[in-house]
């Protein structure tokens, strides 16, 4: 009895080994690839994150400071929660010049710094508005505070 062993055609084969692997190396190459991309995705969601938290704290900062109180030029600082800190300038500003001393109203700048994360290397966000008041009360120096 022969048996008799006809060659298949091209279409009815299987894969070869070595194209299996390829395919599998290209996978892994794409799937590396889009780890890193979700990866990094996370991290700018968190950074997207703590700005906006920042911004949040600085906004109502800002909206309420010396509303009830007078206006006082100099610093303040303190920490808004356990991961933001702050420090508020306040100083005269004029654009003009020296304001007149019988004017009853003057501008003056408000400039926030929010910082967050590690002290050695914080991050920081900057802060500018104008508020308009009545004459300064002289503060002495700088104080700090805790909101």
């Amino acid at each position: 009895m022969t048996c008799l062993h006809r060659p298949l055609p091209r279409s009815q084969r299987g894969f070869s080994l070595l194209e299996v692997i390829a395919a599998i190396m290209l996978l892994a190459i794409a799937f590396t690839a889009l780890m890193k991309v979700a990866g990094a995705s996370i991290s700018l969601n968190r950074n997207a994150a703590e700005h906006s938290e920042a911004a949040m704290w600085a906004r109502s900062m800002l909206d309420s400071a010396y509303v009830g109180e007078p206006l006082q030029t100099g610093s303040r600082s303190g920490q808004f929660d356990h991961q933001f800190r702050w420090r508020l300038d306040v100083s005269p500003w004029n654009q003009v010049g020296v304001a007149p001393p019988t004017a009853t109203l003057h501008l003056y700048q408000l400039d926030l710094d929010v910082q967050w994360g590690p002290l050695a290397h914080p991050r920081e966000a900057h802060f500018r508005t104008l508020r308009l008041a009545g004459p300064p009360v002289a503060s002495a120096g700088s104080q700090q505070v805790d909101r």
